[in-house]
């Protein structure tokens, strides 16, 4: 199965919360306009950049219904559904708002740290229990457990729903072993900005993106030059906000991010537990390069 959808500039959209804690969908529905305006493909919504796991169950419904309600007929929506529980996955699958949705990006099973057969069979279970399609997600610096290119081919080649991966493992050689034995119709991304332009060139066909929250024109331009071939405008655009992509990653993500959409009046500056505000010194120097570009 292809999905041509997934081609292009993703963004991985943070969750805005107000001072007390609770979901600013205000800011939630400014933040939606602001990256569709700048020429993303698609939206991701319930990631590891929206703090999913500091949500409940009906605050990640609440979320899917206003994403796709803001999004309808302008970009689709994908949603982050994932975890170490492969029942409980399958739940949330059979139990979501999910109609309208495009496609399910699923995290690797975290903690647990599975063999590879185990993550192959988890994906497999979960693949077999909903009718959406299925793209991987692969980021062993959070979940503590790679996905081999192994794992990914051979689920690639025998789930006919699982249709793509978004490859966050800063590993080069693996990404270019799943793309040079991947089925056609197999989609892979990247998942870090900051390699989204050598992984282009590979032959990846996008980003879901986290800098794209703020950055969505710079991200869009750099990915669509990028995809056409046009590697010496792609390149400006990616040297011109490597500084700012370092910066953003410092600490943490979200709290690096939301710092520059505090900054650029997109959202507060609030997070969830245990998430905390970038630094002052961080919160500075983002200041310093954001008054230095204007």
């Amino acid at each position: 199965m292809e999905l041509a959808q997934i081609k292009g500039t993703g963004v991985a959209l943070v969750t805005p919360f107000l001072e007390n804690g609770n979901i600013d969908f205000p800011a939630l529905d400014k933040i939606i306009d602001h990256v569709i305006v700048g020429g993303v493909n698609y939206l991701v919504s319930l990631g590891t950049t929206g703090e999913t796991p500091t949500l409940s169950g009906d605050e990640k419904k609440e979320i899917i219904l206003f994403t796709v309600e803001k999004a309808a007929g302008r970009v689709p929506v994908i949603v982050g559904i994932g975890g170490n529980d492969t029942r409980e996955v399958i739940h949330c699958l059979e139990t979501y708002p999910l109609d309208d949705v495009l496609a399910i990006l699923t995290v690797s099973p975290y903690y647990s740290k599975p063999s590879a057969e185990g993550l192959f069979r988890h994906y497999k279970a979960v693949a077999a229990n909903t009718p959406k399609p299925l793209i991987l997600y692969n980021v062993p610096a959070r979940t503590g457990r790679n996905v081999p290119a192994e794992v990914t081919l051979r689920l690639a080649n025998e789930v006919s729903n699982i249709v793509g991966i978004k490859e966050a493992s800063g590993d080069m050689v693996q990404c270019m072993q799943i793309l040079r034995d991947k089925p056609a119709e197999f989609t892979v991304v990247s998942g870090d900005d900051m390699l989204t332009l050598s992984q282009i060139a590979c032959g990846m066909q996008g980003v879901i993106s986290v800098a794209a929250n703020y950055l969505a024109k710079d991200l869009s331009g750099l990915v669509n030059a990028a995809l056409e071939g046009n590697f010496d405008e792609a390149r400006n655009i990616h040297y011109s906000i490597m500084k700012a992509l370092e910066l953003m990653f410092r600490e943490n993500n979200p709290a690096g991010i939301k710092a520059f959409m505090h900054l650029g009046g997109l959202c507060g500056n609030n997070l969830r537990l245990p998430v905390v505000p970038v630094s002052d010194d961080l919160y500075t120097d983002i200041h310093a390069w954001l008054e230095g570009r204007s």
